[in-house]
């Protein structure tokens, strides 16, 4: 069943990456969910690089983590941080790439808690 689940989100996944392209004028702020934890990073896709990166993993975080209940709440402050770490760069307007996951949930909470930190979509 999972299989057939993950085949149809890369599916899904080429067909939106073929449309969405990240610049150095606005990078692309890809998701990514996996069972347990939540990653999001800032990608230039003209040069290849990451540019910023966030997770349930990242050790700024590891303190509010553990006060916070829920996959949804830890997946918004990783919106935030990433938005924090994006500001920092100088990055203010990107492009969202849901990585062929619905919009809904903890990819959506990624996006609000990155809106709410000041980065435009």
């Amino acid at each position: 069943m999972f299989l057939k689940d993950n085949k149809k989100r890369i599916r899904k996944k080429v067909r939106v990456r073929s449309k969405i392209s990240g610049t150095p004028e606005r990078p692309r702020l890809s998701v990514f969910r996996s069972l347990n934890h939540i990653y999001a990073q800032i990608i230039d896709d003209v040069k290849g690089i990451t540019l910023v990166e966030a997770s349930t993993k990242s050790k700024e975080l590891a303190e509010e983590l553990k006060t916070s209940k829920g996959k949804t709440s830890k997946s918004k402050l990783v919106g935030k941080l990433v938005a924090k770490r994006a500001s920092e760069k100088g990055i203010a307007t990107v492009v969202f790439d849901r990585n062929g996951f619905t919009y809904h949930g903890r990819i959506k909470a990624v996006a609000d808690g990155a809106r709410e930190g000041g980065l435009k979509f």
